[in-house]
């Protein structure tokens, strides 16, 4: 038995004066505090209360007894007060990964709002397109795109992200417009250093194997593929939180798409769901409703 609970109950008992009132005040039953004070005066050797029909009163033992409890169970309680007040302090330095381009272009934006609700928290953003170990680089949270494989870390959707096939009316008018997969081999082909081909157009009939892309650019930064496609450089498949405004001034156009691969997400990995810091369980729920649906990069 508890021996924290024991002496709470014992306390309430000389407070309450009475073993059913004690009860009500703990809401359990009379029975179990009067196993509570019999249990204590048993691991104590020595009775503390004088018990009646009428009343209780306590011993010279008891009485001593019950004002160190008082004492403790103060302590005790001051203790965990303060401890939960820290917890909940919404303050201290946030560590941040995130992808390169979806950083630069959307990133500015959230962490000033997210600032201004929570000021006393410092942020430090590190933007790579190369998937970080977040325990060993020490990473709060990690804000990754694509299809997450499981693993040991909580991972959390928090937008859609859809990707889209593209290039430029100039090089369409030149190069011509393919009209299936397989004739983009005739292309030139503006290459994510990154991206895995085979995933990439696993939404294409039966043509995974069979497209021989002329890559004639190679990078690994979306940003600079999409606008060497608005310059007419060759055919891009990017994410359109990227290329979503080239779309909706024309400089770029959708092809294929019927072909395009099939949509990933935006996610929020960290290590852990329980004892989360308040820095990151604020930082947690503030993405989760930042982002409408569909996102603002696939409404413009």
């Amino acid at each position: 038995m508890d021996k924290l609970d024991t002496m709470r109950a014992f306390l309430t008992v000389v407070q309450q004066g009475a073993f059913t009132k004690a009860a009500d005040k703990l809401a359990v039953s009379p029975q179990l505090v009067s196993k509570y004070i019999s249990a204590l005066e048993k691991s104590l050797q020595t009775r503390l209360l004088h018990r009646t029909t009428r009343r209780l009163s306590l011993t010279q033992a008891g009485s001593d007894y019950y004002q160190r409890c008082l004492q403790v169970i103060a302590d005790i309680d001051e203790m965990e007060s303060r401890l939960t007040e820290h917890a909940q302090v919404v303050s201290g330095t946030l560590t941040i990964s995130a992808p390169m381009s979806f950083g630069t272009l959307h990133l500015p934006h959230l962490l000033m709002d997210f600032q201004q609700r929570y000021p006393q928290i410092k942020l430090k953003i590190t933007l790579t397109d190369i998937k970080v170990d977040i325990v060993d680089e020490g990473v709060d949270v990690a804000m990754r795109i694509g299809q997450l494989a499981d693993s040991s870390y909580i991972c959390k959707k928090v937008a859609p992200i859809n990707i889209a096939i593209m290039a430029s009316p100039d090089y369409l008018a030149a190069r011509g417009l393919p009209k299936t997969p397989a004739e983009l081999q005739h292309h030139h082909y503006l290459k994510y250093v990154y991206s895995d081909d085979a995933m990439l157009f696993s939404g294409f009939d039966n043509m995974r194997h069979t497209i021989d892309f002329n890559d004639n650019l190679i990078a690994n930064n979306g940003e600079l593929l999409v606008n060497t496609a608005i310059l007419g450089g060759g055919i891009v498949i990017q994410p359109t939180f990227i290329a979503g405004k080239a779309l909706a001034e024309g400089k770029l156009v959708r092809i294929l798409q019927g072909y395009e691969p099939k949509p990933v997400g935006l996610y929020m990995v960290y290590a852990n769901r329980q004892y989360l810091a308040p820095k990151v369980a604020c930082f947690i729920e503030f993405v989760s409703q930042y982002y409408s649906t569909p996102p603002s990069w696939d409404q413009v």
